[in-house]
């Protein structure tokens, strides 16, 4: 029951996000929404505000915001049809672009609640390390590598790590007193990596928890187009796609270990959703936004009825593909 609830938290908060970025800038810009629903299938919960109607439905996947002229011909001048190609593509893109700033706000939640984010400054020297051997010290804070300034804690695990073993000349701030240290990286096997054995301090910043949240997010963005890069390729496995089922497996798995793993995976799935929702194929709308480009460049729409019906095509067929894939995820749940 527990992992149910939590899965529909999750789940609407997503969408709640998305459509948001929707309906807002729909707002904005004055064209006419006739409805903002969390969920799909029959409503449970509805209340009119103005000229729109709010509600909550049946089903916690997905959601949408009903525009006049969206999906139809329509002559009002409110309609979304009426609009300019660039505030079309403005509604349509922020969507995804909501969940890029859902991952970011619950990222940064995460880094300012859960011990600070690393800083450059040294909290502990592991005993019998490179960093120990060369007499660096507690609350040493490090200035440079080889001449260059350091950013962060991750430039200088960065640097650290590309390295290969060569020896660094490390500038440390100590006691108010700038001073310099040669150290030669060794290669932990268990990771891997080339490391000096030291623990960063952490602080609690709100700057930092932001600056934290944006490296979270912009290392997710790079594995996400990795995974693409491994489908065209042919390289990727099913085991790497997950539908409905297994997200709530997760979210459930998630719950067991505290809130802000169940955000951390939260903000994982708000990037892919956003990401997911750019890509070119019809329904989704990464490919209404094409029609827009396309339009832009020939001056004048495509038909709306003939786009719809391409929409309707490519819906069904990400249907089945659900189907599919919770099909596969159901298989992977029994067999455990």
């Amino acid at each position: 029951m527990t992992t149910a609830l939590t899965a529909i938290l999750v789940f609407g908060l997503l969408v709640f996000f998305h459509e948001l970025g929707h309906f807002s800038i729909a707002k904005l810009v004055g064209i006419k929404v006739h409805e903002f629903a969390i969920g799909m299938g029959p409503r449970l919960l509805k209340f009119t505000k103005g000229e729109t109607d709010y509600s909550i439905r049946v089903l916690p996947l997905g959601g949408y915001v009903k525009m006049e002229g969206e999906d139809e011909t329509s002559n009002d001048i409110r309609s979304f049809s009426k609009k300019t190609v660039g505030e079309r593509i403005a509604v349509i893109f922020a969507g995804p672009f909501m969940n890029f700033i859902l991952a970011l706000v619950l990222f940064a939640i995460i880094f300012y609640n859960i011990g600070g984010i690393p800083t450059t400054t040294i909290d502990e020297v592991i005993a019998n390390s490179p960093a120990e051997s060369v007499g660096i010290q507690r609350n040493d804070q490090i200035l440079t590598i080889d001449g260059v300034a350091v950013e962060d804690w991750e430039h200088l695990v960065n640097e650290i790590n590309t390295s290969e073993g060569e020896p660094m000349k490390i500038g440390l701030l100590r006691n108010n007193e700038r001073i310099e240290k040669i150290v030669e990286p060794q290669k932990e096997e268990e990771s891997n990596r080339f490391m000096i054995g030291i623990v960063p301090a952490t602080e609690k910043s709100f700057t930092l928890a932001m600056k934290g949240s944006y490296q979270q997010t912009k290392m997710i963005f790079i594995e996400m187009f990795g995974f693409f890069r491994r489908v065209f390729a042919r390289q990727a496995t099913t085991a790497e796609v997950v539908g409905p089922v297994g997200i709530i497996s997760l979210v459930g798995q998630a719950s067991q270990d505290g809130l802000y793993n169940v955000l951390y995976l939260a903000a994982l799935i708000s990037i892919n959703l956003g990401i997911v929702n750019l890509l070119p194929i019809p329904a989704l709308d990464g490919s209404r936004i094409l029609f827009l480009v396309f339009e832009f460049f020939r001056g004048k729409p495509v038909d709306p009825e003939k786009e719809a019906f391409v929409h309707m095509i490519g819906l069904a067929l990400l249907m089945l593909l659900m189907i599919i894939i919770t099909y596969k995820d159901i298989l992977t749940f029994i067999t455990g």
